[in-house]
């Protein structure tokens, strides 16, 4: 895919996914659509238990994969932000985001972006 024009959109479409962590990284949270580019303005974990919890997240970009938040600690009973409106960034076309967590069904995730299509 050619590097989209996010000024001239047709359309922003505000989504958001919800979803459990298990215990490996390879879990699958958000795969940019073909000719469409997400921008991901919140990434939310929530720790249901009362154990703290770490989580790692990466995103892949054709093939391969970098971090964006290693084994970060998730209080018990609590909520924290990995990635908020001040550090959002941009999922090109089949590009993934990928999540996991120190114990399986302890974590509940909330991702917030906008798709956006210059079609």
């Amino acid at each position: 895919m050619a590097q989209p024009n996010i000024v001239a959109v047709t359309s922003i479409l505000g989504t958001s996914v919800v979803t459990v962590l298990t215990t490996t990284l390879t879990t699958t949270i958000v795969t940019a659509a073909s000719n469409k580019v997400n921008k991901m303005n919140l990434i939310r974990c929530t720790n249901i238990t009362d154990t703290d919890r770490t989580v790692d997240f990466d995103v892949e970009v054709a093939g391969t994969h970098k971090k964006i938040a290693n084994e970060v600690t998730i209080p018990a009973n609590s909520v924290v932000d990995i990635v908020d409106k001040n550090s959002s960034f941009y999922l090109m076309e089949s590009d993934l985001l990928r999540g996991g967590a120190s114990a399986g069904s302890a974590i509940d995730v909330l991702v917030s972006f906008e798709i956006l299509d210059d079609a």
